[in-house]
C-alpha cells in the first residue's frame, strides 16, 4: 500500500469516528468531500439532475445511518460508493422500471465499431445526457457493467434477471449510444460545413 493510499484510510477513518461522535462540522465535512464524486454517480443512474439530487440525499443519509458498519479497512469512498449505487438501484426498483426487460437467451456477439474520433467530438454532458436518455433497465446494466465493473453474474443477481438479459441489455444501450453518438457527431459536420 503507498504512503498516499496509508495516509488517506487514516483520515477517512479519523473523519468517520468523529461523525460517529456526533460531530456536526464532521457530518459536513465528509458531504462535501464526497458530494460532488457522488453527485457524479448518481447522475448517471438517473433520468434528471431533480432525481439524482434526491438519490444523493437518500444515500448520504443512508451513508450517515450506517457508519458505524464501515470497517475503514478500504478507502471511505468507495464504500460511499457502493452505498449510492445501491440507493440508485433500490430508486430504480421502486420506479418498478428496473425489471421491465425482455429474457433473450441467445445474444449476438456483435462488437461496436469504436472509432476514437467519433468519442472525440463528444463531450462529458453529452455522454451524460446520451446515458440518461437510455431505458431505465440499458442505462441501469450499462452502469454496472461499464462504470461499477460488475460483471453479469452479478448483475443478475443484482436485478433479479439472467445473465443473458443483462448481456442483451448492455449490447441494446451500446448499439443506442452508439446512434445517438453517430447522429450527434453527423450534426457537428453538418453544422460545419455550413459554416
Amino acid at each position: 500500500m503507498s504512503l498516499k493510499k496509508a495516509v488517506e484510510i487514516l483520515v477517512d477513518n479519523d473523519l468517520v469516528k468523529e461523525c460517529l461522535e456526533g460531530n456536526n462540522q464532521a457530518k459536513e465535512e465528509l458531504y462535501r468531500r464526497f458530494e460532488r464524486k457522488m453527485f457524479g454517480v448518481c447522475m448517471s443512474y438517473a433520468k434528471n439532475k431533480m432525481e439524482a439530487e434526491d438519490i444523493l440525499h437518500d444515500g448520504f443519509m443512508k451513508v450517515l445511518l450506517n457508519l458505524e458498519s464501515f470497517r475503514g479497512d478500504g478507502p471511505l469512498g468507495g464504500w460511499i460508493r457502493r452505498i449510492m449505487v445501491n440507493t440508485a438501484l433500490n430508486h430504480l426498483r421502486a420506479q418498478s422500471g428496473i425489471n421491465d426487460s425482455i429474457e433473450i437467451e441467445t445474444i449476438e456477439d456483435e462488437e461496436l465499431d469504436h472509432n476514437k474520433d467519433i468519442i472525440g467530438h463528444i463531450n462529458e454532458k453529452e455522454m451524460i445526457r446520451f446515458i440518461q436518455d437510455l431505458p431505465t433497465g440499458y442505462r441501469t446494466v450499462f452502469n454496472l457493467y461499464v462504470v461499477e465493473g460488475y460483471s453479469h453474474k452479478e448483475i443478475g443477481d443484482l436485478l433479479n434477471i439472467s445473465e443473458n438479459t443483462s448481456k442483451s441489455q448492455l449490447s441494446m444501450a451500446r448499439k443506442t449510444l452508439q446512434k445517438k453518438i453517430m447522429k450527434e457527431v453527423e450534426l457537428i459536420d453538418e453544422t460545419r460545413i455550413r459554416k
